[in-house]
């Protein structure tokens, strides 16, 4: 059978659902031996095969298709590219099953649909619902979302919440829980401990690490109070190392932590490193004495698992 995948996030590492597509590149070939896979991306690059069979199965054809609004606004051309796009692409190819491995299904499809629903973050927090237009949005893909032949959920809880606020049969919603890059494990290597220590000025005191985003369902304000409590009742015996790509302006939904980190006087103790390389990520975590992740609200917090897996005690907020 030929599967067709809405690439649109394809090698974009930085998001959730880049990596998870990424992921799946690699493995899908192995789990689903003797079926054809096409990713359509976003993108006017050559067409090309991506080795990514895990155990050296025919790769993945990569196509790209463009959209009308390219140059004129990428919300609109994401949007074209999921509603319009994709579903042509699917009937181009023929495709006897069409995968959308994040929250957006076409309204229409000549083949059924199987989406991946990692979380439902507008319709649980409030904060995250937004002006008219995201609401639009978000109404537009629950009500697409509903009509999926099967909806993939990363967790029992994400399950739970889909099918509740979703108001879709149970049935068809399948619990597949994320998996892990192989490459995550304790190094043992003190010259690769050192040149991630290096690279990204890592205190030389033991620390702390939070690496994940900065929007305000993960309570990094939150996390670096704590932080200042807990200096203030044992002395600056830890840091804290704080990872990702901060934000560009101080807003309510995602909240600059430098401000607070200074009010607090925590400039020497609380280090920003900035973005991690997925190639050290295995480094950091075994350097660290705690992972912290506090999130409000997770579909997954596939952190959390990278960071048990290098052998890092985790530190979790209780839901």
């Amino acid at each position: 059978m030929r599967i067709v995948i809405n690439g649109w996030f394809w090698e974009q590492p930085g998001t959730g659902s880049g990596q998870y597509l990424a992921g799946l590149a690699g493995w899908l070939p192995a789990v689903a031996a003797g079926h054809e896979f096409i990713l359509v991306r976003h993108a006017s690059l050559p067409a090309r095969l991506v080795s990514a069979g895990a155990h050296g199965e025919p790769p993945i054809r990569v196509v790209s298709a463009r959209t009308p609004f390219d140059r004129l606004s990428r919300n609109l051309a994401k949007l074209w590219f999921e509603q319009v796009t994709f579903p042509l692409a699917c009937r181009r190819w023929q495709a006897g099953v069409a995968f959308v491995p994040y929250w957006a299904p076409p309204w229409w499809c000549p083949c059924p649909i199987v989406v991946t629903i990692h979380d439902i973050i507008p319709l649980i927090l409030p904060l995250y619902r937004g002006g008219l237009l995201p609401r639009a949005y978000t109404w537009l893909v629950a009500h697409t979302a509903r009509r999926a032949h099967a909806i993939l959920a990363d967790s029992a809880a994400s399950r739970r919440d889909i099918i509740a606020h979703l108001r879709v049969s149970p049935e068809r919603v399948h619990t597949v829980p994320l998996g892990l890059n192989p490459t995550l494990r304790p190094v043992t290597d003190p010259a690769e401990l050192a040149r991630v220590q290096a690279r990204y000025g890592l205190p030389a005191e033991p620390f702390l690490l939070y690496l994940g985003g900065f929007d305000a369902r993960k309570n990094v304000l939150r996390l670096i109070e704590a932080f200042a409590r807990l200096t203030q009742a044992m002395g600056p015996r830890v840091r804290l190392v704080i990872a990702g790509h901060l934000p560009q302006r101080d807003t309510p939904f995602a909240p600059d932590p430098r401000p607070l980190v200074h009010r607090l006087g925590l400039d020497e103790l609380v280090h920003f490193i900035g973005w991690v390389e997925e190639e050290d990520k295995p480094a950091l975590y075994t350097l660290a004495r705690a992972a912290l992740f506090i999130s409000e609200y997770e579909g997954f917090g596939l952190p959390l698992l990278e960071a048990m897996a290098c052998g890092c005690p985790t530190l979790a907020a209780k839901p």
